[in-house]
């Protein structure tokens, strides 16, 4: 087994530091029928009422309340949702924020990004461009990378989001949760420990963790999707890949068609604007990547919510 670095006392441990800043997500529990599917007990983990409109926050606040911070401040590399967590952040605890995002990043993301302070600089077509340019700019200035899912302080803040979720649903057998760097998986797989079931979501225009997992290492794989502003950053990162390997069950892959329809469906059914990030692994379950095993109780992380307002642009 391998030496799992970010375990329960650690995220505990977190959690009592951040929780005076953080929203308290509600869960919403519907029947799966009320979308089309055979009737059974579904859950739904609304992230996107935290902070900065997506889970990130968390992590954001772990890593400026937990470490020391230069004068320079913080800079971060983000498709969007980690630049938009760290800007605010920062702007609450009166720390300068340098904030890099690729032109995928969609318009409504930097929007926030920028109404929140952060000094934001567009760069290259993916993450991986703007990730380089933030490591440039914090060997020149000074400031402390914040980095969106490879850092232990980041994978301990994602991680609340299990404890939180276990005391709100104890009863769940399985929780689907969207993956990008792996941030947000990896710190659930390490509080879940396999109770409950945790599967991977991700697109199949970018199979982060399946490839991964297929080549045991974090490896290059594509990164073109509707979701690529927040789950296409190239490769899962190298602390969370132990823990998926050992905790995460399974992995299933949506299309940005399957993508598109979750959406839809998450604000027809529940009224839920959810950018397409935040609606994929809702899309395994209405696209049937993931089926659940009759009377299963699944939980479904709805991870994210920096768009426009429906019917607004």
């Amino acid at each position: 087994m391998p030496d799992v670095i970010i375990d329960r006392d650690r995220i505990s441990a977190v959690h009592a530091v951040i929780a005076p800043h953080l929203r308290v997500t509600p869960i919403l529990e519907v029947d799966a029928a009320d979308f089309g599917l055979p009737p059974g007990p579904l859950t739904l983990k609304l992230e996107l009422f935290q902070h900065g409109g997506s889970f990130k926050a968390r992590g954001a606040f772990v890593n400026l309340l937990t470490r020391e911070l230069p004068a320079a401040g913080v800079v971060a590399a983000s498709g969007g949702n980690h630049g938009t967590a760290v800007a605010l952040v920062a702007q609450r605890l009166g720390v300068p924020a340098k904030i890099f995002v690729p032109r995928v990043s969609s318009p409504a993301k930097i929007e926030r990004i920028r109404a929140c302070g952060a000094d934001l600089t567009v760069v290259g077509e993916r993450y991986a461009d703007a990730l380089l340019a933030s490591e440039e700019w914090a060997a020149s200035s000074g400031a402390l990378p914040v980095h969106a899912f490879d850092s232990v302080e980041t994978l301990l803040g994602q991680g609340t989001v299990g404890l939180e979720l276990a005391a709100q649903a104890p009863a769940l057998d399985t929780l689907l949760v969207p993956v990008g760097g792996g941030g947000l998986i990896g710190g659930i797989a390490a509080w879940c420990r396999g109770a409950p079931r945790v599967v991977g979501v991700e697109p199949d225009g970018a199979p982060t963790l399946a490839a991964a997992l297929e080549a045991g290492r974090p490896v290059d794989a594509p990164a073109g999707s509707i979701a690529a502003d927040s789950l296409a950053p190239r490769r899962v990162g190298e602390l969370m890949f132990p823990i998926a390997r050992e905790f995460v069950a399974a992995v299933a892959l949506v299309s940005d068609d399957a993508i598109r329809r979750a959406q839809r469906a998450l604000w027809d059914v529940v009224r839920l604007a959810v950018e397409p990030g935040g609606a994929a692994a809702m899309a395994a379950l209405l696209a049937g990547a993931y089926r659940p095993a009759p009377g299963e109780h699944v939980g479904v992380m709805v991870s994210g919510s920096n768009m426009p307002l429906p019917g607004l642009g």
